[in-house]
């Protein structure tokens, strides 16, 4: 009774192909699914590694807990080091072509005073940075797996190691069993999987992100330039992402994360009144022009991780990658570059381990570890280090960074974390 219930109230609110791959799962949920390589969460991070792993013949299934591709929000900020990435895995030339290369940055006070200006490639002629519409990005990832290889409405319930302890088992929310000899947990910053692990729940950092897409239809205006302003405890910014669309986004201080809202017109209404006043009409025309599907509000967070403190990211056959690990502030525009990075290191190194034999899965995921920490922790820290500056609210610490920090600023200090190479090209002298 209990099961015919279950499956009566799924069908409210499904469509039948839906409903019927619901009856298939429950009726045969004392099955267990055997799984080589389960991949939890279709973000970047998973997308990628499961693309990363088919360069190496290597089939995984990426479980992911929505109905289709999580495609809300607007933009992301890819350095050089992320199209290293994407170049690896063969998508970083069709996206290019859909995306504007941005040439510089200009940064003003909020009294509309230019403080500084500079190329990108002035210092390093090898800088490449680009907005990215995530809805895209996500899109042409999984466009490249084969079929089936992402199982929609799949979400984690619970998650054990087998009693052999060689195995990974996932149980499902609706009660479908998977049996994985590895688990690559992707599950973004509240990552079910970390918090098995043992890792400390993220940080709120004391910042809250506005962020939209502008649309033009007939083609937007702007110089491709990422244009900042810094005002007190308030930031914001816009860069043109593609001819006819510019993403935006105001960071303002708030002593709580507060409620989640997901209403277009309460944060079309938010944002607006946090830069009213401000001699900036861009920003203020921009949010007007926002489609309703890619006005986000986020409260910013992060997790340290701590030498000896922290937890690894692994855990027997199961390791963590992107948000999942390192949750980071995106005071840096490195949060979906390190999960592209990551992807790639940590596939290189388990499919040297599936394919060679010459060192276990486990040795595969503690140098992907140490690898990868020496990367991540500092510039997390730097991120939220850089927010606590851009947002103070005192006086005189916004005096000193915009008449002595901001206008003595120099390319290189915007761009050298960007300079990242793979542990593995230069073994191979690329």
């Amino acid at each position: 009774m209990a099961l015919i219930s279950s499956i009566l109230q799924h069908a409210k609110s499904h469509s039948s192909s839906k409903i019927s791959t619901y009856i298939q799962r429950r009726l045969f949920s004392n099955d267990v699914r055997k799984e080589n390589i389960v991949i939890v969460g279709a973000g970047i991070a998973g997308l990628a590694s499961a693309l990363s792993l088919q360069r190496f013949g290597i089939r995984s299934l990426v479980l992911e807990q929505a109905e289709s591709l999580r495609t809300e929000g607007s933009s992301i900020t890819l350095s050089k080091n992320g199209w290293k990435a994407l170049d690896a895995i063969g998508v970083g030339d069709e996206l290019r072509s859909q995306f504007l290369e941005l040439q510089g940055v200009v940064i003003k006070s909020d009294d509309g005073k230019e403080l500084n200006s500079f190329g990108f490639k002035d210092e390093d002629k090898s800088q490449e940075l680009r907005v990215v519409e995530r809805r895209v990005l996500l899109e042409t990832l999984a466009s490249k797996l084969p079929p089936n290889s992402i199982s929609f409405s799949s979400k984690l319930s619970n998650i054990e190691t087998s009693e052999n302890g060689t195995n990974t088992l996932l149980q499902l929310q609706d009660g479908t069993r998977v049996s994985a000899e590895v688990v690559i947990a992707c599950d973004g910053v509240w990552s079910p999987t970390a918090k098995w692990m043992g890792f400390r729940q993220p940080k709120y950092a004391g910042h809250i992100a506005f962020r939209g897409l502008g649309y033009f239809p007939e083609g937007q205006p702007y110089e491709p330039k990422v244009n900042y302003t810094y005002g007190s405890g308030l930031r914001s910014g816009f860069v043109p992402a593609s001819k006819t669309k510019v993403y935006w986004f105001v960071l303002c201080n708030s002593s709580s994360p507060g409620p989640r809202i997901t209403d277009p017109s309460i944060l079309r209404q938010q944002a607006k009144e946090l830069v009213r006043d401000w001699p900036v009409a861009d920003i203020l025309n921009l949010i007007n022009l926002t489609p309703d599907d890619t006005l986000t509000r986020n409260p910013l967070y992060d997790r340290w991780l701590w030498p000896v403190i922290s937890p690894p990211p692994f855990s027997g056959r199961t390791v963590l990658a992107g948000d999942a690990w390192h949750p980071m502030t995106p005071n840096m525009g490195q949060g979906a570059c390190c999960a592209l990075e990551d992807s790639i290191v940590l596939t290189e190194k388990l499919a040297e381990a599936m394919k060679s034999k010459h060192i276990s899965v486990e040795d595969a995921f503690k140098a992907y570890g140490s690898e990868r920490w020496r990367r991540v922790f500092p510039l997390t820290v730097m991120a939220n280090r850089v927010g606590a500056l851009l947002q103070s609210e005192n006086k005189l610490i916004c005096s000193v960074r915009n008449n002595l920090l901001v206008p003595k600023l120099k390319p290189r200090a915007l761009t050298k974390h960007t300079n990242y190479e793979f542990e593995q090209a230069k073994r191979d002298g690329h």
